[in-house]
């Protein structure tokens, strides 16, 4: 494991997080809540954050712990797939983001398109469903599943929206500078596996 502080540190924020969630005795919420502090000064001396800082990003949420969930738009034309350059690093990504409350992964995936490339789609089916701890990105706070649902261009035009600056079609040896903490490689090519096979059965971790 190439960066085992951060995942301990993530281990023993869920526990202390779930803890909290059903401690019903103050003994507990105390033990529970120095457990979480102690996950939080983990991240923040990795990180060089200040505790605060890491407290809002990293421990913030109540309840029961689960992973975040990604979900990215896979879109073929002329044997090349669409990305797009994101503001925040300049590099290139399939479009997409955070599940919505309230939307199955089918509409975030066509609303993320939509949002970030300007075109309207049609979600066609799901390619894969990825751990992000099982792929060599850069250490995040999170447990994220990653979801990639492949759609078709129904309607609209190119147009970057207000998270990303530039939108293009790249074949699979002319990939862009990669956005690692969205999408890697690997994960590219692994989509151009059922662009190659279109009967290529859903991948998992």
């Amino acid at each position: 494991m190439k960066y085992p502080w951060i995942e301990i540190a993530k281990k023993i924020q869920a526990l202390a997080q779930s803890g909290l969630t059903y401690a019903n005795n103050s003994y507990d919420i105390e033990r529970y809540e120095a457990l979480r502090d102690i996950s939080i000064e983990m991240m923040a001396l990795f990180s060089d954050m200040e505790m605060e800082q890491v407290r809002e990003l990293f421990a913030n949420e109540t309840g029961y712990q689960t992973p975040k969930v990604d979900v990215r738009g896979v879109i073929f034309q002329e044997n090349k797939i669409l990305m797009v350059q994101e503001n925040i690093d300049g590099c290139w990504s399939l479009p997409g983001g955070w599940a919505d409350i309230g939307l199955s992964p089918a509409e975030v995936a066509v609303k993320e398109v939509l949002e970030e490339a300007g075109y309207a789609v049609k979600a066609l089916r799901l390619l894969a469903v990825m751990d992000k701890k099982n792929h060599p990105h850069p250490p995040s706070p999170y447990h994220i599943y990653k979801i990639f649902i492949q759609c078709e261009i129904t309607g609209g035009a190119p147009k970057a929206g207000m998270e990303t600056s530039d939108v293009k079609f790249f074949g699979k040896n002319e990939l862009p500078e990669l956005s690692l903490d969205r999408n890697t490689q690997c994960q590219i090519y692994k989509m151009f596996e059922f662009l190659d096979d279109p009967h290529k059965p859903s991948l998992f971790d």
